[in-house]
């Protein structure tokens, strides 16, 4: 049984960064791929960005366009989401997830076997 710890979140002005952490515990990792996603107000859970633990491979969100980057330190089980020129629309619930076993694409959230309880993002403008 995997246990995903988020932290990280918080009330920041628009054009800023910042960086979300994603800590693993329990089971084996190098099946794995952990991804981040986030629900907005009124809105659906959506993908944000994944990696593979293994291979390392990162896949991410069209909206994304080069302001996320998710990167993964396997000394400290943890995954993060570095994020920069964050926008008001990037405001929401993020939430980082396992998958056993990927298939190496954008997952979907019915993939996700494991999730964490989230931390909130606010950006204001």
């Amino acid at each position: 049984q995997v246990q995903l710890l988020e932290s990280g979140g918080g009330l920041v002005q628009a054009g800023t960064s910042l960086t979300l952490s994603c800590a693993a515990f329990g089971g084996t990792f190098s099946n794995l791929g952990l991804a981040w996603f986030r629900r907005a107000p009124g809105n659906e859970r959506e993908f944000v960005a994944s990696i593979l633990w293994s291979g390392g491979m990162t896949f991410y969100a069209d909206f994304v366009q080069g302001r996320f980057t998710i990167s993964r330190d396997k000394a400290r089980n943890t995954v993060y989401l570095q994020m920069n020129s964050l926008k008001p629309e990037d405001t929401g619930v993020y939430s980082c997830a396992a998958e056993r076993y990927p298939l190496g694409r954008c997952p979907m959230p019915g993939d996700m076997d494991f999730w964490g309880k989230g931390t909130l993002v606010t950006v204001y403008s």
